[in-house]
């Protein structure tokens, strides 16, 4: 998975969930945090899309605690359906840097990555979400950056910096959650977003503000 084109990745905790994603999504997401034995269900998949392997930390909105938690996302960046992981950029910059496990692991069996970054609580200003984006940029393929807007000056800041890092073909996915930041679930990928994030049925929604599957698509697909 090279991320060249806009992918719609559908979260699932349980994989039999990909069925319901297929007519409109290009990927699933699979939140090992939220699966009672994410590696056995990794094995047993015969699904049709590709999927990209979160193992969500606690401490970044997730339910995985730290116990085997990169491990477990090692081993799945080495399963033959798993086209992608997504690490956390605290996990590779933090003092023990464990997430690298994950990150060398993917690398060997040329699994694309997804380093990725979290604020719940807000919007930095512009030059912390560029430099945020950029290290994430400079360690994955992919640099995603998730942000809380409080109004529309945030939603604007999210649209330019994608907007930059874009202008350079630096592979990003951006989004910011909340009311405030809905509609640049949809409009990002004209910015240049790589990624977007939407569940098949709206009742699964793990991130606050995501439009269900056959809803991002089509504002997607009609906007473009």
């Amino acid at each position: 998975m090279d991320f060249e084109e806009f992918v719609l990745a559908a979260p699932v905790s349980d994989l039999d969930d990909e069925v319901a994603a297929r007519e409109h999504a290009d990927a699933v997401e699979f939140r090992m945090d939220l699966a009672d034995d994410p590696l056995e269900g990794l094995d047993d998949y015969d699904g049709e899309l590709p999927v990209i392997a979160t193992n969500r930390a606690e401490w970044e909105g997730g339910e995985a605690d730290e116990d085997g938690r990169i491990d477990a996302l090692a081993e799945a960046a080495r399963t033959d359906f798993v086209a992608a992981i997504d690490v956390e950029l605290a996990a590779l910059t933090e003092a023990d840097g464990e997430g690298a496990e994950a990150l060398a692991a993917a690398r060997a069996e040329d699994t694309a990555t997804i380093v990725s970054v979290h604020d719940f609580e807000g919007t930095p200003e512009m030059g912390v979400l560029a430099e945020l984006l950029g290290e994430a940029c400079s360690l994955g393929d992919v640099g995603k950056l998730a942000v809380t807007a409080e109004d529309g000056g945030d939603a604007l800041d999210l649209l330019r910096v994608t907007h930059e890092f874009n202008a350079v073909d630096a592979p990003v996915a951006t989004m910011a959650m909340g009311e405030a930041g809905r509609h640049t679930r949809a409009v990002a990928p004209l910015y240049g977003s790589r990624i977007g994030y939407a569940p098949a049925d709206p009742e699964n929604a793990t991130a606050p503000g995501q439009y269900d599957a056959a809803t991002l698509r089509t504002l997607v697909d009609n906007l473009r």
